[in-house]
């Protein structure tokens, strides 16, 4: 390294001018370094954001098509369906049919499935507002527990209510019934024999979670995205509308779901916001 070479105190001066110039540019780009970083991230924030609204949307969108058909072609394939199943029945009480009484089950069975179908049909298109009562979630889920175990012992799996003091909520009790049984259900199916399912409620802040919990294999990145996406499903016999219809009523109640999984399970969180304020009690 070459060392300067001062003749006299001006050219000191100006050395030393020059090099806190350099220390002041460095200083200001590695600020502007860092602003670009800062302002990187919550571009990639926001174009996050954006996407999300925009799968919400197109959720939304489809929701609101099947609703449109539902309503239209529900009850009118439902009657005569009704028909024809009567007319099984009869016909399969009959003796000298007794040999075709398989055949019979199965077109029955098969008609009593596309009968949910059709029912999950019409849940999805009922735009009816939904009917709000201030009440405590966990007493609903007390109230619905006992279903949730037999449900679970029926398969050979456990389930575990944990409880934790919360706020109440404006709910509508039929629609989070409906929500809750599609959740846990959902996670039951999920796991093998002897695989336990947990439901537990705390606070976040001033917001409730709903947390439903499985210890399943976990879902895939590909479905994951998926999810709630009408008549997307992994089961072979399901009709993909449960979680469509989680989704609704959770928009209705203006609760978030959020999806969290691993090898070892998968956790659905609902999230409700904070209750309004009774407008009675402000001052």
């Amino acid at each position: 390294m070459i060392a300067a070479k001062f003749c006299s105190i001006k050219d000191w001066e100006n050395f030393v001018d020059l090099k806190r110039e350099l220390i002041e540019l460095k200083t200001q780009r590695l600020n502007l370094g860092k602003m670009v970083e800062d302002i990187t991230k919550k571009l990639k924030k926001e174009v996050e954001k954006k996407e999300r609204l925009e799968l919400e949307i197109a959720k939304l969108e489809r929701l609101h098509i099947i609703g449109q058909l539902a309503a239209g072609l529900g009850h009118e394939v439902r009657n005569p369906m009704t028909t024809i199943r009567g007319f099984l029945q009869m016909l399969q009480s009959k003796t000298e049919l007794f040999t075709y009484k398989h055949y019979f089950e199965l077109m029955i069975e098969e008609l009593d499935r596309a009968n949910t179908i059709i029912t999950d049909y019409l849940a999805l298109a009922k735009d009816k507002p939904a009917e709000m009562k201030r009440q405590c979630l966990n007493k609903l889920l007390e109230n619905l527990f006992p279903l949730l175990v037999a449900d679970a012992y029926s398969q050979g799996k456990k389930c575990n209510f944990e409880p934790e003091d919360i706020v109440e909520l404006d709910l509508d009790s039929n629609e989070i019934t409906q929500l809750i049984l599609n959740l846990a259900r959902n996670g039951l199916e999920a796991m093998t024999q002897d695989g336990s399912l947990t439901i537990k409620t705390f606070m976040d802040g001033q917001s409730v979670i709903l947390s439903v919990k499985d210890e399943g294999k976990g879902i895939d990145q590909e479905h994951l995205e998926k999810l709630g996406t009408p008549f997307f499903t992994t089961k072979e016999n399901g009709t993909g509308l449960g979680l469509p219809m989680c989704f609704r009523i959770a928009n209705k109640h203006n609760a978030q779901i959020k999806i969290e999984t691993k090898l070892d399970g998968t956790t659905f969180l609902v999230r409700f916001p904070p209750r309004k304020s009774d407008p009675l009690n402000e001052s």
